[in-house]
């Protein structure tokens, strides 16, 4: 058994059973992926994969209970590697963040900056995803750190740490009548609009549509996507009332709209950060986490990962 026939039999799940997609992600050929994964199976004698003649469909009930064996000793392996190199004080190797879209656009860029000049010998991988995209990346080792609002405190493996809390704001065209209103926007007076916000699962949506409910309405939402300036354009050319996170405001660009505070609306929402429990993490990583959150320090974090 040896981690060439592993990693051949975790990549063949990953990539959906396509074997030429497999060898690509491995750099060797298609022979040779099959051949691996004979071998395994040979010596675990089970058989892994369902086939029809050489193609495979799926794995079998073998295979999926020892899917996860598989996995856990690739990540071991790759975290020993990790521990190896800093214990000989080298700063370097890669850090794979996962992030949802607003993340990745608002709050990580200078995180991202400041790690880079202080760790040049590292390889950043920013990954983006929706919320439980993030955490399977985590679940899978694809990503160490991931970065959302919603979802991420939904799975027991993965350690969740709050971050920050921001607030939605309304970003409306130039001339429109909600900015004429002598008082603060109300929702029964939003809800006589269309609007334009995030998917389900983003951003805190799932705080928009409860406030919503709570207040008896039903708003007229013709248009959804994953990014605060696809909502923004959309807004500019005056088909709705946009909702999007504060943060992704930005009077310089955004000249063109105007934007209104919902804190009073919707309810405050969290980002957190997310790591697999069990997951052994280089000293950078840390740094990176403690650049985005000065409160989580390395002990912070290690306190939260041991704790049951």
């Amino acid at each position: 058994m040896n981690f060439q026939q592993l990693r051949s039999v975790r990549e063949t799940e990953r990539c959906g059973f396509n074997l030429t997609e497999v060898a690509a992600s491995l750099h060797t050929s298609q022979p040779g992926v099959s051949r691996q994964v004979r071998e395994l199976e040979e010596e675990l004698g089970v058989e892994l994969f369902v086939r029809a003649g050489k193609r495979l469909l799926g794995l079998t009930s073998a295979g999926q209970a020892l899917m996860p064996i598989i996995k856990r000793v690739l990540l071991d392996a790759e975290s020993l590697r990790r521990a190896g190199q800093e214990l000989q004080g080298r700063e370097e190797g890669r850090l794979s963040v996962a992030a949802t879209h607003s993340q990745a656009r608002y709050a990580l860029p200078l995180v991202v900056k400041d790690f880079r000049q202080r760790y040049p010998r590292v390889t950043l991988h920013l990954h983006q995803g929706s919320p439980k995209q993030v955490a399977e990346m985590l679940l899978t080792g694809e990503a160490d750190i991931g970065v959302a609002t919603e979802a991420l405190a939904g799975y027991d493996q993965l350690v969740t740490l709050p971050c920050y809390r921001w607030s939605h704001s309304l970003v409306l065209p130039l001339g429109h009548p909600l900015l004429a209103l002598p008082a603060p926007v109300t929702l029964e007076d939003l809800a006589r609009y269309p609007i334009i916000t995030y998917e389900v699962g983003y951003t805190g949506r799932s705080h928009i549509d409860e406030a919503f409910h709570a207040a008896g309405l039903a708003p007229d939402v013709v248009l959804t996507a994953m990014d605060a300036d696809v909502i923004k354009t959309y807004v500019e050319l005056e088909m709705g009332v946009g909702i999007v996170a504060s943060v992704a405001i930005d009077e310089e660009r955004d000249r063109h709209l105007r934007a209104l505070d919902a804190g009073h609306l919707f309810p405050i929402n969290v980002t957190r950060l997310g790591l697999r429990r069990d997951h052994w993490l280089p000293g950078f990583a840390y740094s990176f986490i403690e650049t985005f959150v000065p409160t989580l320090t390395r002990e912070a974090v290690l306190a939260a990962q041991e704790a049951v």
